[in-house]
């Protein structure tokens, strides 16, 4: 099979992180041709002038439509598309030199209809993103609840970084109106119509991740809400795992309790997991702050997320209404 790639990229209101990001495709050293469509997700914002400022270098084309979600518009732009294999990537990706060569490479050892690659945290990006990088891909957070490299058949991708072939796209139907959630409801569609995924752990991207701590919490709330809404819809793809932030949190509250009590034990043992915590993340980033900054960052992941999830289970378990009814605000509406 001759793969050609269709590098879709929705935009809203980010045209300097689109120049970042076409930039960095000037720069890889994949010697086969590819396109690059823009979706402009019905921006204030305008990203076409950035756009076109690449088109003497790189086969890409710009489409605007109507506000609709990122979902729709990695839709709409597969749909505009000419190639037959699609990379999804979002606007505050960059993309290391070798990034499309990597993703060749796997492809060609190895068919596969769909893959995800990792985020890593460039030596340009504020000890923030750092931080919030190492909590959202690291083993000791919730970073190994998408499943690793062993788990061939079961690695659910993330679109900042995800590949799907055009037939893959056409039965498992695209990406649905949730937001966010839309990624492993794709995944779950694409295993049911009998496909597999795969983790290309070489085919990273630098992902900025351009949010403040209250951005940040207001995100893995989300998170947290919308994993029942898709243990709900994918009865088989729940697992025990998807609790610990919530355990993890009332574990810490009623250890504190304790500690009043002169039972220091179980907060002894939370201790142990931070110091671990910092010292896993000190010795990946090689700095003090960030390794600080770590910590605050798992205790809000753990709180949003743990306090989304437990939310929404609740009001699904003891609820007649549908999701779409509960959480008007983790969907996009119809176009």
């Amino acid at each position: 099979m001759n793969t050609v790639f269709s590098i879709v990229v929705p935009v809203y209101n980010r045209p300097e992180e689109i120049r970042e990001l076409l930039e960095s495709l000037q720069r890889q050293d994949f010697s086969e041709n590819f396109e690059v469509v823009i979706v402009e997700d019905g921006s204030s914002e305008s990203s076409e002038n950035v756009v076109k400022s690449f088109q003497d270098n790189l086969q890409i084309s710009y489409y605007f439509k109507d506000n609709s979600g990122p979902g729709d518009s990695r839709n709409y732009g597969m749909q505009k598309a000419k190639g037959n294999y699609f990379i999804i990537l979002d606007s505050d990706c960059i993309l290391p030199k070798q990034y499309l060569s990597e993703v060749d490479k796997e492809l060609t050892k190895k068919f596969v209809h769909c893959f995800g690659g990792p985020d890593a945290a460039d030596t340009s990006f504020t000890t923030v993103q750092k931080a919030i990088n190492y909590v959202m891909t690291s083993f000791l957070t919730t970073g190994g609840i998408r499943g690793g490299e062993k788990a061939v058949g079961k690695f659910q991708p993330r679109s900042f970084n995800m590949g799907i072939s055009r037939e893959a796209f056409g039965k498992a139907g695209g990406f649905g109106r949730i937001h966010p959630g839309e990624d492993p409801d794709l995944t779950f569609r694409i295993w049911k119509a009998g496909f597999e995924t795969r983790l290309f752990p070489k085919a990273f991207v630098y992902h900025k991740r351009r949010i403040d701590w209250n951005k940040f919490y207001i995100q893995v709330n989300k998170f947290g809400m919308v994993r029942p809404i898709l243990n709900k819809w994918h009865p088989g793809t729940a697992k025990p795992t998807y609790w610990f932030p919530t355990l993890f949190m009332l574990g810490l509250c009623i250890a504190i309790l304790m500690s009043f009590v002169g039972l220091w034990l179980p907060l002894l043992l939370y201790m142990f997991y931070f110091v671990v915590l910092f010292l896993d993340a000190l010795t990946k980033n090689r700095n003090l702050k960030v390794a600080f900054l770590a910590i605050y960052a798992a205790l809000t992941q753990f709180t949003g997320y743990g306090i989304g999830f437990f939310k929404s289970t609740m009001l699904l378990n003891f609820s007649k209404k549908e999701p779409e009814e509960l959480f008007p605000k983790l969907f996009f509406k119809k176009k």
